[in-house]
């Protein structure tokens, strides 16, 4: 009698546990994984990373070349600006007046009705 409890127990754990390995079978390999071949692709993945990352830093270290290039000849440009004094007097100084807006008009006073 204690092995007929023991069996209804058990019986229906295996076969359900039976059940859903099969179901998942469909979705995911049972089988032992291949670690042989996820750390090659982790290698050639980290090599390719790499990689870009050098010509990413290669174009950025260009670019930024150029932008001190082109600063320092906008700086030069300035100075030389600056010393031409004929172009700072071809203009006369406009001297601007401050225009105030008009006052709102005051409130119209309304008789009190007591």
């Amino acid at each position: 009698m204690f092995y007929t409890g023991l069996f209804k127990r058990i019986i229906p754990f295996v076969l359900t546990f039976a059940a859903g390995l099969f179901v998942a079978s469909f979705f995911v390999s049972l089988a032992f994984p291949n670690f042989g071949g996820w750390r090659e692709g982790r290698r050639s993945r980290g090599f390719h990373e790499k990689q870009q990352l050098r010509i990413e830093n290669d174009e950025l270290r260009e670019k930024v070349r150029t932008l001190r290039n082109q600063n320092e000849e906008l700086r030069r440009g300035i100075k030389d600006w600056d010393s031409d004094s004929e172009i700072l007097n071809a203009v006369p100084p406009v001297d601007l007046e401050e225009h105030h807006p008009p006052r709102p008009p005051k409130r119209p006073k309304h008789a009190r009705h007591w």
